[in-house]
């Protein structure tokens, strides 16, 4: 065997592997074709990243979890404080608790993503986000209890948990708490947290206007890259409680929180723990993922002093917020209403409010040696909820009433910690609350047991057409998102506000639909969810008939019917679609293109880059097109289940040529005549490699039948996406 290691010109061995490896971006087609159609968002958790085989379902493994060994295990960690990071006042409830909240803090409702469901926070970016610096302290404090209880354990779960566990060891009775949440094994690619190409870069740069936080762009939240909302020494580090209350309403609405939950946020957060600034942030070491091998997955470790307790840099403001911070109390109240406070700046330069005047017994003590006391602090966003004056009208019914504030906290931190999880019927526990609660998403249970052929067969001579069957269908599931598992078709509140008026139902054209389908479900004690599924069902079926195939398109019942008074209504405004590629609609042009719209609206419904072909290819052919649109229905036999879209989209008896916007003109070759008209989301299934490889599997003479099966397969997974309620 050759030696691949020779001499180059300068002397040095040649390496045998390629320098970056696979790990290298640069050497990606991204950088080659940054215009090319990225299909990456559809490949995410795969299963190819676990390390658990098919067998292994979480879900039932935290079923047989011993729940109060953990909880006690939990409590004992809390004050087990550990000389490699010591715990503040020997109590590690504060930095469990900003763990938690890092992680659950993420989470916004315009496209569902972020939030602490998936044990993300483990990994880039968010481990290494200068908001979350020493974090990786806090998950790694929690290992042996992770090692302890292992595969009934999730690390999303136990996060989450690590908490709602510090703030009952430290007096606050909670409102509960909900296992059930599964760890993904990788980075999420899927998940946009702006454009900036540095940390804590200038807010403005995701802002039409940084002076009014609504221009923020979508669907971001927090104000800057790498923090979690606001920044805490204000707007771009420049203090101004007024400006940085807008911030912070802004991040909070965009997090489905009010004004009362916010200030109860900010409170609850600031009673317990301390910030940390007591020395230089140019002494610290790279984060995790930037950190040398030797330091094993941790980050930002002082090598040069000590860095520990009373020494730690974090966020670079210095000291706590009440007198007594492990403790649950009334204290921050207090400290903010019984004094005045001034701008200092921390040892490490930031930034921070400390009162002029206080006595010396009201200070906090150092969490070393507590016969030294420092002076308490707040933070811009602090001062916001009392120099802002509906901010402050709540604070004040807080300060006098500390019993209603520890409730509304033990609420909106229960709210925090859970609303991406999906409605209650995905908690598991001995812990979770009885009470259902407006934004989980109430559904009542439907009725299983009516005569479902007899249904279809209304259904059927009910005069609907195949493309108002399928497409009313489609429109009641496409909501779905497997972000934070809202949305879908049970519950059926595509018939109630806001969803019966968005554009992309086609209001008019839904009415009539549902005028047909209410009687029906009335008639066989059905619930309405379960009938316009069926009757999407029933329309697939005609048309898999008119093309030659009987089949029968897969049905589950017992979907419910929401009400208006177990809606929020305005929480719900963030599913309305501004695109579907799969009905080939666009609300209005956008900067992003169709084609990448339609991915996101994808990967949110779970979708794989062959169920979205199969799809697409299905509902062209069926005639679900809004507004009846012709574009993109390449057949002359609308209403049937064939493959026409991928046989007439693969013939190189016809050419391209755009006919301006988002249009095309499809010509015949010979003649030049214009056959059909397109949009760019039917052509990619042409021009992108990837999904005309797909395409190709489906024109083929010999796959009719696999199209079918295969439509059939990826509607009934959409139509089930939100049925948690069955395996």
């Amino acid at each position: 065997m050759s030696s691949v290691s020779e001499n180059s010109g300068n002397g040095a061995g040649k390496c045998p592997v390629m320098h970056g490896g696979m790990t290298s971006t640069t050497t990606t087609n991204t950088r080659w074709w940054p215009q090319a159609l990225n299909l990456d968002i559809l490949h995410q958790h795969d299963g190819k990243t676990n390390p658990f085989n098919n067998g292994y379902d979480y879900r039932k493994e935290v079923q047989g979890l011993d729940f109060d060994a953990l909880k006690k295990d939990m409590h004992a960690l809390m004050t087990s404080s550990q000389e490699w990071w010591p715990a503040d006042w020997g109590h590690y409830g504060g930095l469990m608790i900003r763990m938690a909240w890092h992680a659950a803090g993420t989470y916004r409702t315009a496209d569902g993503r972020g939030g602490g469901g998936t044990g993300n926070q483990r990994f880039s970016p968010l481990n290494s986000w200068p908001d979350n610096a020493n974090l990786d302290k806090a998950r790694r404090l929690l290992w042996p209890i992770k090692k302890k209880y292992g595969n009934k354990i999730s690390w999303a779960d136990l996060i989450i948990l690590a908490g709602t566990a510090a703030y009952e060891s430290m007096g606050l009775k909670t409102y509960g708490f909900a296992f059930g949440r599964e760890d993904i094994w990788h980075p999420e690619k899927d998940t946009y947290w702006g454009s900036e190409r540095e940390w804590l870069a200038p807010s403005d740069e995701r802002y039409e206007n940084v002076e009014d936080p609504s221009t923020m762009e979508n669907p971001l939240a927090a104000v800057q890259m790498g923090l979690i909302y606001v920044n805490p020494e204000g707007v771009n580090g420049q203090p101004d409680p007024l400006k940085t209350a807008a911030q912070v309403r802004e991040t909070f609405a965009r997090m489905s929180m009010d004004d009362e939950e916010t200030v109860a946020l900010t409170a609850g957060g600031h009673t317990v723990g301390r910030s940390h600034g007591n020395g230089s942030a140019e002494l610290l070491g790279a984060d995790p993922e930037g950190a040398d091998v030797a330091e094993q997955g941790l980050g930002w470790n002082n090598h040069a002093k000590r860095g520990i307790g009373r020494d730690t840099v974090t966020s670079g403001i210095e000291g706590a917020w009440t007198t007594h911070p492990t403790k649950w109390d009334n204290g921050y109240f207090s400290m903010l209403f019984e004094h005045d406070w001034e701008l200092k700046k921390s040892p490490a330069g930031s930034w921070q409010w400390e009162p002029v005047n206080i006595k010396e017994e009201d200070k906090p003590v150092d969490v070393e040696d507590p016969s030294i006391r420092y002076n308490p602090i707040m933070t811009d966003a602090d001062m916001a909820m009392i120099k802002d004056p509906a901010y402050r009208k709540i604070s004040e019914r807080f300060y006098k009433d500390p019993a209603y504030f520890s409730e509304t906290f033990a609420r909106a931190w229960f709210k925090l910690t859970h609303r991406d999880m999906g409605p209650k019927v995905r908690y598991i526990g001995p812990d979770v609350p009885k009470e259902d609660l407006i934004w989980q998403d109430p559904v009542p249970a439907g009725n299983k047991t009516y005569d479902i052929e007899a249904v279809k067969e209304k259904i059927a001579s009910s005069g609907l057409s195949v493309g108002d069957m399928v497409a009313t269908a489609w429109d009641s599931a496409r909501t779905f998102r497997g972000s934070d598992m809202r949305g879908g078709a049970n519950g059926a509140r595509i018939r109630l506000a806001p969803q019966k008026d968005w554009q992309g139902n086609e209001p008019e054209r839904l009415r009539h639909v549902l005028s047909v389908l209410e009687p029906i479900a009335s008639q066989a004690n059905a619930s309405i969810a379960d009938v316009i599924v069926l009757a999407g069902n029933v329309g697939i079926e005609k048309a898999a008939k008119a093309a030659g195939f009987n089949v029968t398109v897969p049905f589950v019942p017992g979907r419910g019917d929401a009400t208006d008074e177990s809606t929020d209504a305005d929480s719900f405004a963030a599913l309305e679609p501004v695109a579907d590629g799969y009905r080939n609609w666009l609300k209005k042009d956008y900067v992003v293109s169709a084609e990448e719209l339609m991915l996101d609206r994808t990967q949110l419904l779970g979708l794989t880059a062959p169920e979205m072909t199969v799809l697409v290819g299905g509902m062209r052919v069926l005639g679900t097109n809004h507004g009846n649109a012709t574009h993109g229905v390449f057949t002359d036999r609308e209403g049937a289940l064939t493959n026409d879209f991928f046989v007439h989209l693969t013939d190189m008896a016809y050419s391209w040529k755009p006919a301006g916007g988002n249009l095309f003109d499809i010509c015949e070759r010979k003649s030049g005549d214009v056959k059909w008209t397109a949009t760019r989301v039917d052509l990619v299934f042409g021009s992108n490699s990837v999904l005309r490889s797909y395409a190709e599997v489906y024109a083929q003479d010999d796959n009719k039948e696999k199209f079918v099966h295969d439509f059939i397969a990826a509607w009934t997974k959409v139509m089930n996406a939100d049925r948690f309620d069955v395996a």
